[in-house]
């Protein structure tokens, strides 16, 4: 081609990111999802934080731009989305749950309580998204609609037992163990998406789009 040739020039599509964007969530989903099930009593309970920046909330953003880069808008939008709720997360943690330093019992008792309606507020806002990706999941196929309803189960369940304050510390557990189902669903649909990548043809189940016939 000549350096005066305005032709377009065409690039092959980039390899499926989607097994890299959903492992990235189950794992970083799975270690706050045990946390809030209280499996990590023995553990500081804090051990999604660094995995919220470095792989739920990273890996999940390059995945998504690997996907724009595929012209695929719904699983781009659904990988930044929550990369971008990790990192966030992440950042709330560590700067605005903390009380201030040297506050007194009283003080820290409210700014924990007022954290926790914060903490309702980001989990109510990310279940509205939520909603209209499951009704687009459907159009995907069902792991990947199964991933997007335990998520708004487990959003649902968290932002009521954030917003009950004290009282919500059992919600917040129940909604732990749907967190860990919500994991155990995407892990298995990002390892169906690898080895059926690698072999070219349906090795683990995926199913196919609402409404779609069989072959």
């Amino acid at each position: 081609m000549s350096v005066n040739d305005d032709r377009p020039i065409m690039m092959a599509p980039a390899a499926d990111a989607g097994p890299l964007g959903l492992a990235a969530f189950a794992l970083t989903t799975f270690l706050l999802s045990a946390s809030n099930a209280k499996w990590m009593d023995s553990a500081t309970g804090s051990a999604w934080l660094g995995f919220a920046f470095a792989y739920g909330g990273l890996g999940q953003i390059l995945a998504s731009m690997w996907e724009f880069r595929n012209r695929n808008v719904f699983a781009a939008t659904a990988f930044g989305t929550y990369g971008g709720f990790w990192i966030g997360l992440g950042l709330w943690a560590l700067l605005v749950a903390p009380p201030p330093a040297g506050a007194p019992p009283l003080v820290a008792a409210a700014h924990a309580a007022a954290a926790g309606k914060d903490l309702g507020w980001i989990l109510l806002a990310f279940a509205i998204f939520n909603t209209y990706m499951l009704l687009w999941s459907t159009q995907v196929n069902w792991a990947v609609f199964l991933v997007f309803l335990t998520l708004e189960a487990t959003e649902i369940v968290l932002f009521i037992g954030a917003f009950q304050g004290a009282s919500g510390a059992n919600t917040i557990k129940v909604g732990g163990y749907v967190g860990v189902v919500t994991a155990a669903v995407a892990w298995y649909t990002s390892a169906a998406g690898v080895i059926n990548g690698m072999k070219g043809r349906p090795v683990l189940p995926v199913g196919r789009p609402f409404g779609a016939r069989a072959a």
